[in-house]
């Protein structure tokens, strides 16, 4: 009866994400197969969630099995999990009503992290510090890439192919110190600017051997550089913009002045205080790659850090370990920087090791695991392969 249970719940949550087949359609066989699968999996997951937020814990492994699928939280239980969340991540609502709304929606985002754990087992997603956001709200406030990703691929700075023999099997960027501390983008849809200041600093790094940490602000307030396919996908501070499109505009003005000389103030209604003779880091030029998988490795171990766009449903409720969902759009809303890759992820539902690629984020360390995402490689998973571009920097006066 549990086994039927759990099979009838991961094809309901997969029938709400809008891509899956009714249940009497699918061979006796097959479910017998992914019955199996799925409890392996389930298991798994129970055994490697061992962080001490019991919080976390209570989303993860009751819901998904240890209460049962069928049940609910108890109002006391909610409640007691929704006042632990409000004291870990310091949250503050102006009145009761506006609690009692984010309550709400607190709730239905237990049900949401219920569903994403079902439909990505190799991860551990629960509670984060946007589980009293709506989807709508998360994306509207931390989302912020903007373009098609077909004007993407359609540009002129396309990458040269390189070589692939000799690739290491493991590689990560902050092992050789190309990496800055994972910053935080605050309510500010400024992602963008994340991706392509992290870009630069690694080849600003690989160009002079100084790790600088550039600013992210001066792209949100003085870039308003616009796709010359796509007129109405500009950079537009924190209502977003695109990595390509900032590289172009660094080409322009000569390049990023520092984090401590240009800090970041999470909005977009200062004006440009751009200063020319304090730049730090300057864009030589810039490539898109290709969606080849071993070409982005190439290009990540030759030139450094990657700016990549991302679809980021699954990123609201993760928690940590390797994201590898069954079902994920691949229209593109959030800038990340790739980093680094590893060959042998824990993957349960695959009953085998599964490589990944390492993702810097910019929501803080308390998000993920320290502020960096791991989803797996092989299949383009939520877009991750598609809108990939590599910068390399010349040396400054500064140097």
């Amino acid at each position: 009866m549990r086994d039927s249970t759990i099979n009838t719940h991961y094809w309901s949550a997969r029938e709400k994400e809008g891509k899956a087949k009714p249940l009497s359609s699918m061979a006796p066989r097959f479910l017998s197969l992914v019955l199996l699968l799925l409890a392996v999996a389930v298991a798994a997951t129970a055994v490697h969630s061992s962080s001490d937020d019991g919080l976390i814990r209570q989303v993860v492994q009751d819901e998904l099995g240890v209460g049962g699928l069928e049940g609910e939280l108890t109002a006391l239980d909610a409640e007691a999990h929704f006042s632990s969340f409000i004291q870990r991540f310091k949250k503050t609502y102006d009145d009761g009503e506006e609690r009692a709304r984010r309550f709400a929606v607190f709730k239905n985002n237990l049900r949401r992290a219920r569903r994403h754990q079902l439909l990505d087992p190799t991860a551990v997603h629960g509670v984060t510090q946007f589980s009293d956001l709506t989807p709508a709200e998360f994306r509207r406030t931390y989302l912020g890439l903007r373009g098609r990703r077909q004007a993407f691929a359609s540009s002129s700075h396309e990458a040269p192919i390189l070589p692939t023999n000799d690739l290491p099997e493991n590689f990560d960027w902050r092992d050789h110190g190309a990496v800055t501390e994972v910053k935080n983008q605050g309510s500010c849809g400024s992602c963008w600017s994340f991706s392509t200041a992290g870009a630069l600093e690694g080849a600003n790094f690989l160009a002079t051997g100084k790790l600088v940490s550039l600013s992210e602000q001066q792209l949100v307030d003085c870039d308003h550089e616009c796709d010359s396919s796509e007129p109405d996908a500009c950079d537009q501070g924190c209502n977003g913009g695109l990595m390509t499109t900032a590289f172009d505009y660094l080409l322009k003005s000569g390049g990023l002045e520092r984090e401590e000389d240009y800090p970041y103030t999470g909005t977009d209604h200062g004006a440009c205080k751009f200063d020319k003779s304090k730049i730090a880091a300057s864009v030589k030029n810039f490539s898109v790659v290709s969606i080849n998988e071993d070409q982005i490795a190439a290009n990540l171990v030759k030139h450094g850090p990657l700016a990549v766009g991302i679809n980021a449903v699954f990123m609201q409720t993760y928690v940590h370990g390797v994201s590898c969902p069954y079902i994920c759009a691949k229209h593109l809303d959030h800038g990340v920087l790739l980093v680094g890759y590893g060959s042998a992820g824990y993957a349960p539902i695959r009953l085998k090791e599964k490589p990944y690629w390492i993702i810097k984020n910019s929501w803080g360390e308390n998000w993920g695991e320290n502020g960096y995402y791991k989803i797996c490689r092989g299949r383009n998973i939520c877009g991750v392969d598609s809108m990939v571009s590599t910068v390399t920097a010349i040396r400054t006066q500064q140097d």
